[in-house]
C-alpha cells in the first residue's frame, strides 16, 4: 500500500483530500501555540501570568458563556441575518473589536467580554456548519456547534489514548445523553467547558494587563477565531463525508490515514 493514499477504493480522491485535511486539523490542534505567538510570550509564561485562584472563576465564566451564547448565535445565523461582507471577515471584525475592548480594561473587562467573544465564535462555527450542509434547525445543531470547542481544546487529564478526535467525539456523545431538542444537559456543557477552559485561561492571562491587553485582546481573539474556524471546517466536513459515504466507510479511511502517519521514518 502506498503511503500517499488510503486503501484503493476506500473514498474518491476529492473526499480523501478533504478527510486528510480534517485529520491534520483535528489530530493536531495548535491553539496554545497561536495564543502564545499572538501575546508575544511563551505558553508557560502565559500560564504563570494567570492570577492564582482565578482558574475557578474562568471555568465558571466559560460554562455560563457556553450555556447562554448558543441560542443567540443560532438565532442570528447567516440564513436569518444576511451579512454586508463575507462571513469570515464579518466575524474577524467583531472578534477583534470585542477582544480589544475587553483587553483595554484588563482582567475585569476580559471576564465581561468572554460571553461576547464566545457568541461570536459560535456564530462563525454555525456559519461554517451551514456551509458544509448542516441543518441549523435540527435538534442536534446546537450540540454539534458546541462540540467544536471541545474538539479544538484540551483537558489537563488528556493522554494520547483519550484525546484523539473520535475518542473525544464519543465522550461528548455520552455526555449528551438525556438532552432534548436544542436543550443540552449540564453534563455536556461541563464536558465541553473542561476542554475549552484551559485555552480560555491563556486568553485571560494575555489580556490581564489594561491598555497593553487591548492589542493582545484583539490578536488573541483573532487567533481563537482562526483556530476554531479550521476545527469547524474539519468537523463539519467530516460529518458531510459521513452523510455522503457512510460513517463506517469514512472511519475506515480515517484509520488508514492514521496508519500512514504512524509509520516511522527509516533512513536508507
Amino acid at each position: 500500500m502506498s503511503l500517499a493514499t488510503t486503501r484503493p477504493g476506500t473514498l474518491p480522491p476529492d473526499a480523501e483530500r478533504t478527510l486528510r485535511a480534517a485529520h491534520d486539523a483535528l489530530e493536531n490542534p495548535s491553539l496554545a501555540a497561536r495564543l502564545a505567538s499572538a501575546a508575544g510570550m511563551p505558553v508557560e509564561a502565559l500560564r504563570a501570568r494567570l492570577p492564582a485562584g482565578l482558574q475557578g472563576a474562568v471555568d465558571a465564566a466559560v460554562r455560563t458563556a457556553l450555556s447562554t451564547a448558543m441560542t443567540a448565535a443560532l438565532r442570528s445565523g447567516p440564513a436569518i441575518t444576511p451579512l454586508p461582507v463575507s462571513s469570515r471577515w464579518f466575524h474577524r471584525g467583531l472578534a477583534a473589536a470585542s477582544g480589544a475592548m475587553g483587553g483595554a480594561f484588563g482582567l475585569p473587562g476580559t471576564m465581561v467580554e468572554l460571553p461576547v467573544s464566545t457568541a461570536i465564535l459560535l456564530r462563525q462555527i454555525a456559519a461554517v456548519g451551514a456551509e458544509q450542509g448542516e441543518d441549523l434547525s435540527a435538534p442536534d445543531a446546537a450540540a454539534e456547534c458546541l462540540k467544536v470547542f471541545a474538539l479544538g481544546g484540551t483537558s489537563a487529564s488528556d493522554d494520547a489514548a483519550e484525546s484523539g478526535y473520535f475518542a473525544v467525539r464519543l465522550a461528548l456523545a455520552e455526555a449528551l445523553k438525556g438532552s432534548v431538542g436544542h436543550v443540552v444537559v449540564p453534563r455536556f456543557i461541563a464536558t465541553v467547558a473542561a476542554r475549552f477552559g484551559g485555552t480560555v485561561g491563556l486568553k485571560v492571562a494575555a489580556q490581564a494587563a489594561p491598555v497593553l491587553g487591548a492589542a493582545a485582546g484583539a490578536a488573541v481573539n483573532l487567533a481563537f477565531l482562526s483556530h476554531f474556524h479550521g476545527i469547524a471546517q474539519a468537523h463539519f466536513g467530516l460529518r458531510r463525508l459521513e452523510r455522503d459515504y457512510g460513517a463506517a466507510r469514512v472511519r475506515e479511511a480515517w484509520d488508514a490515514i492514521a496508519a500512514t502517519r504512524d509509520v516511522p521514518f527509516l533512513p536508507g
